[in-house]
């Protein structure tokens, strides 16, 4: 492998045309500054430099090697930076997962758009997926972190972060009976006897589990009709009129002309948490610094992360 230091060496008495010029270049005496010419030409078995009266130039082969040697140089000289970019979390790689309802709050984007702006060094991969997946593809180092709406607390090894809770809202057929008065919240205790469309439980097992919860206390068993693989397709199917669905406040922002939406009353614990979840391990700087921004954006409730 070639030394650095001869190419170094190289590139000056090149560029120099003279072996003095070059060695005073360097901070360094010429005779040292030769074995270093002569090492590098009888590494690479080629003549370098042609030797003239008063000073010295490349044959093709150095002029070929003089461009490599100077990007090569280049990206040396750059090496302590861009370590102590990464040490800093300035540059490297993020893989964030997220659920697609988690995707509709405005906080996730808003995040991710700061993120960027303060670390674009930092290449930011986006995953979509069920929690199951997500937390999975936590658990074998596929992705760095994961915004999820189901509960993971105490799985071995996962570091999990409250971020927000948004109320639920009834999603409603327009044109449905309890679609028409929208003055007063509507009691949770009004949906018994509708048909339910919910988002499928392994894809979401945290909202489906607490809708069903909430529902019991209210004194009736929902009856699940039909269940979407994402959550906006839950309102593909109310909009079609094939039942009623209970979603996070956020999704109304997807709007939909066959769609209502009611505020709930009666149902007290019924929300919508969204959590930031990694693995345990000693996170990476860039990892660091992006909960790190979760948090103070937490902190300062930002519009985006209010209710």
């Amino acid at each position: 492998m070639i030394e650095l230091r001869r190419l170094r060496a190289f590139a000056a008495a090149a560029e120099e045309e003279n072996v003095t010029r070059a060695a005073a270049k360097l901070g360094m005496q010429q005779p040292p500054l030769t074995r270093l010419l002569r090492g590098l030409e009888t590494e690479l078995g080629v003549a370098l430099l042609i030797r003239l009266p008063r000073g010295v130039r490349p044959t093709e082969a150095g002029t070929a090697l003089l461009e490599e040697a100077r990007a090569l140089l280049a990206r040396a000289a750059r090496i302590p930076e861009t370590v102590h970019r990464a040490a800093r979390g300035e540059q490297g790689r993020l893989a964030i997962g997220f659920t697609s309802s988690a995707a509709l709050h405005p906080f996730v984007p808003e995040v991710l758009r700061r993120y960027r702006q303060i670390l674009p060094g930092v290449a930011i991969v986006l995953e979509e997926a069920g929690t199951g997946e997500l937390v999975d593809a936590l658990v074998k180092e596929q992705l760095d972190a994961a915004f999820v709406r189901s509960p993971v607390a105490g799985m071995s090894g996962l570091l999990v972060d409250p971020v927000l809770d948004e109320p639920m809202l009834a999603a409603l057929p327009k044109g449905h009976p309890l679609a028409l008065k929208t003055d007063k919240p509507l009691p949770l205790a009004a949906l018994a006897g509708e048909a339910f469309i919910l988002y499928r439980r392994p894809a979401g097992p945290g909202l489906y589990d607490a809708i069903l919860a909430s529902c019991r206390r209210a004194g009736f068993s929902p009856a699940v009709a039909q269940e979407a693989p994402r959550l906006p397709a839950t309102l593909s199917l109310v909009a079609a009129g094939l039942g009623i669905s209970i979603v996070p406040a956020s999704m109304r922002r997807i709007g939909g002309d066959g769609i209502a939406y009611r505020t709930l009353s009666g149902c007290p614990g019924l929300s919508a948490p969204l959590h930031l979840v990694m693995r345990q391990a000693r996170l990476a700087p860039a990892l660091a610094r992006f909960r790190k921004l979760v948090q103070e954006m937490r902190k300062r409730k930002h519009p985006a992360a209010r209710r």
